[in-house]
């Protein structure tokens, strides 16, 4: 029997990977992943087998690995920032605790930078207090049940991150997000948006909470809204923990 170990490889360059997930992806023999994430590594994959596939073959991907895994191969899946924040960890657990347990492989968990860590700092220091992270894709996930959680955290002050805040498809869902949020928070509550967070391309702005949703916002950028004692100076968004200085 195998092992398969569930990577977080990081927000996309090699910097910000752990030399824990580098050092699972150098000794696996076989990696599975997202092909987008896939190319992130691809300097990694010299002489391995590997499982690419595309959106929405997610099931599929993680089968094919766990199958590697059972004929005793060192597998490695991929997911960008953490695993097991929206990533690929709670599926192949899903998967692996269907098999009858003489036959599941060995399964290892290991943690990534994930992309509200890395688009945080960037921004400065907005999750220096209690924060809620919410994903807006409701391809998994009812919209209704989505906007339930932005107005609670909204009502409880959280800074709150937006993951996966707008697509071709999806171009008006951070609007009625934005509406949930004026109903609880001021106008001009900092927000920070980070395209590409540690990536070549990387790019941000600090706006407000009335007026973010007029910047660029695509399913590669990172949505930071603040509480209400964060502020924005001199570039920095910060979210004071509540020391006296």
């Amino acid at each position: 029997m195998g092992i398969i170990k569930v990577v977080g490889i990081g927000p996309g360059g090699k910097d910000d990977m752990t030399p824990r997930a580098l050092k699972a992806i150098e000794q696996a023999d076989t990696v599975a992943g997202y092909n987008t994430y896939i190319k992130l590594v691809n300097y990694l994959l010299e002489g391995k087998n590997v499982i690419g596939t595309g959106m929405m073959q997610e099931i599929d991907r993680c089968k094919m690995a766990l199958a590697e895994a059972v004929k005793g191969h060192n597998v490695a899946v991929v997911s960008s920032g953490d695993s097991g924040v929206y990533g690929m960890a709670g599926l192949i657990l899903e998967l692996l605790l269907k098999m009858p347990r003489q036959e599941r492989p060995q399964v290892e968990i290991v943690a990534g930078l994930s992309a509200v860590n890395a688009a945080a700092a960037v921004l400065g220091a907005p999750l220096m207090h209690d924060f809620a992270v919410i994903s807006l894709s409701d391809l998994l996930t009812p919209w209704d049940l989505i906007k339930k959680r932005a107005e609670l955290a909204a009502q409880g002050d959280f800074v709150i991150g937006l993951y996966n805040p707008k697509s071709h498809k999806r171009v008006h869902h951070i609007e009625e997000i934005r509406e949930i949020m004026l109903k609880y928070k001021d106008p001009k509550t900092p927000v920070g948006i980070v395209n590409s967070a540690s990536r070549e391309n990387e790019t941000y702005v600090i706006s407000d909470l009335e007026h973010f949703t007029q910047e660029e916002i695509n399913m590669f950028s990172l949505v930071i809204i603040g509480n209400s004692k964060t502020f924005a100076k001199d570039g920095f968004m910060v979210t004071p923990r509540g020391y006296e200085v």
